[in-house]
């Protein structure tokens, strides 16, 4: 750059005062092999850029997916699958483009003023004081239009993420809306969001197009400074005219570094915004440190599950959702988890499955204390079953085999049968190789729910969790299913969160949460002669409260 302006400025003086091309040629050579070779190396810096930034990117993406997989679930759910897709995809490209320009356009500040601020002091030091005095005042405006532009960032990125969760609970939830004749409605609701992260981007648009105006408007303003000067000296012949020239071409140089990062900072600021959120991520506390529960370790009858004093904290300031929770429950035995809504039913269903760890307290699995249940061997053990249950894109034979990819054609077939699916079965055209899931065939609600339990009658692990599974079935729906879940049941070890009452007498004992606390334990029976908090949960909801003679005698209830 400075070769490049010292002998373009020595060839136009000798031109001006009346030289040959062909006495000039060296310089001019020069002048042309310097500004290519200063053009190479763009080039270069560009290529080595878009490599380190590509590279950063494809490993940064890895890091955070292994990191989600390594995470409790319940993260995902609290964060959103949308918003979590956006940012792995989109967000990782434009942290890449954050990458790729801002941090060469950084070193460029931090490298070429000082530079040409040093060179150009050799030839004039009053023409280096005023660029000296100037840079930092534009250095200090693309600061003060930088927070602005941040600010203005953060909410367009917080309206992106926003958006991004609502395009997919709407596309998810499209059917039920098209069965309810809202999905007109709902489209204005599209069209609010939408109308969001519209204005949020324009007004990031207006701060970033204001600011670039604004700093070229003062860096012209400091080039015009310097020419004054340099021209009024050239007029007393205080300085020659090479000089002045070469300070004259170098002084947009001396300041194209600082409108660059300004301009690029700018356009990056969606990916400034999407690191620091991926980072977050990576900076999250992991769940999984390694198996401590034996590769060999499997549960038995004669193995105890306890817990002790455990809290679960979803917020640091937020109402606990289980508190000083101390149970324990050995071999294989049906347990009834019950309460109001907000109990905290779902909470101890995810921390039993590992799927929430708890903020206090301990855990102890046949004498192995644990921190949390995240533990892989414990896993291998546990069958879960949600109110919804997930279905693959793929064919019912793949989803029924998804905790036993290697099971046999005949084995399939018999849960199938103990799930209650052989009639749909026959139904589907493709039979077994029927596609289901997004994209597939739909099935009903209760056929999900066999379609779940044929992966549990599959699997054929000891330990079975229940989330309310049958809360969004109809109640003929329900006890059709229910003569089924309960063979499953059988010398196994069952958590059934549930607000169907019905289900309890089947229980061998029932936990009673009320504001995440355990406030009674017992059968059915022992706790309707109780009286208290369980006797009124049932008899809210109309159930049979008819205490058996010999339990109610051994209480004492009336």
């Amino acid at each position: 750059m400075i070769l490049a302006a010292k002998w373009l400025a020595e060839l136009i003086v000798a031109l001006f005062k009346g030289d040959t091309w062909s006495a000039q040629l060296g310089k001019a050579v020069a002048f042309f092999v310097a500004f290519l070779i200063r053009h190479f190396a763009v080039v270069l810096k560009q290529r080595v850029a878009n490599r380190f930034a590509e590279k950063q990117s494809r490993e940064l993406r890895k890091k955070v997916i292994a990191k989600l997989f390594r995470m409790e679930p319940i993260f995902a759910k609290k964060e959103g699958t949308g918003k979590l897709v956006t940012l792995i995809q989109e967000g990782v490209e434009q942290y890449r483009k954050y990458m790729e320009l801002f941090y060469p356009r950084l070193i460029a500040v931090m490298l070429i003023p000082p530079l040409l601020l040093g060179y150009i002091a050799m030839i004039d030091l009053t023409s280096s004081l005023i660029l000296a005095v100037t840079i930092p005042i534009l250095i200090l405006f693309l600061i003060l239009v930088g927070k602005l532009a941040q600010k203005k960032s953060e909410q367009q990125w917080a309206s992106f993420r926003m958006l991004a969760n609502h395009f997919v609970d709407s596309l998810r939830g499209l059917q039920t809306l098209k069965f309810l004749g809202q999905s007109e409605v709902h489209g204005d609701s599209i069209e609010k969001v939408s109308n969001q992260y519209r204005l949020a981007t324009m007004r990031t648009l207006r701060v970033a197009f204001l600011s670039t105006f604004t700093l070229e408007f003062f860096t012209m303003l400091s080039v015009a400074s310097v020419a004054v000067g340099l021209g009024l000296r050239l007029i007393g012949n205080e300085i020659s005219f090479v000089s002045a020239l070469t300070i004259l071409i170098l002084a947009p140089e001396y300041f194209l570094p600082v409108q660059q990062l300004g301009a690029d900072y700018h356009a990056t600021l969606n990916g400034k915004e999407a690191g620091k959120e991926l980072e977050a991520i990576l900076n999250q506390q992991d769940v999984t440190s390694g198996s401590v529960l034996p590769a060999s370790y499997a549960w038995t009858d004669q193995s105890t599950l306890q817990l002790k004093t455990v809290k679960v904290q979803h917020e640091e300031n937020a109402v606990p959702a289980l508190t000083d929770l101390s149970v324990q429950v050995n071999g294989f035995r049906k347990i009834g988890i019950v309460g109001a809504s907000g109990a905290g039913k779902s909470t101890l269903i995810h921390v039993l499955a590992g799927f929430q760890r708890p903020t206090a307290g301990q855990i102890e699995v046949d004498g192995y204390a644990l921190r949390s249940l995240t533990d892989e061997n414990w896993h291998k053990e546990i069958t879960y079953l949600p109110q919804q249950p997930y279905l693959f894109h793929a064919s019912l034979l793949e989803n029924i085999r998804f905790y036993r990819p290697e099971a046999s054609q005949q084995e399939v077939e018999q849960a199938i049968e103990q799930a209650g699916l052989t009639s749909l079965v026959k139904q589907l055209p493709h039979g077994l190789h029927e596609t289901i899931g997004h994209g597939g065939r739909s099935l009903s609600g209760g056929q999900e729910q066999r379609v779940a339990l044929a992966r549990a009658f599959l699997s054929d692990r000891p330990i079975l969790l229940l989330d309310e599974p049958t809360a969004h079935l109809d109640i003929e729906t329900e006890y059709e299913l229910k003569k089924t879940m309960l063979q499953l049941f059988q010398n196994k070890l069952v958590f059934l969160a549930t607000h169907r009452y019905h289900w309890l007498q089947d229980m061998d004992e029932i936990w009673v949460l009320a504001e995440g606390r355990l406030v009674e334990k017992g059968t059915h029976a022992e706790l309707l002669a109780k009286r208290g908090y369980y006797f009124q949960l049932i008899t809210s909801q109309g159930v049979d409260c008819h205490v058996p003679k010999k339990v109610a005698v051994a209480t004492g209830a009336e």
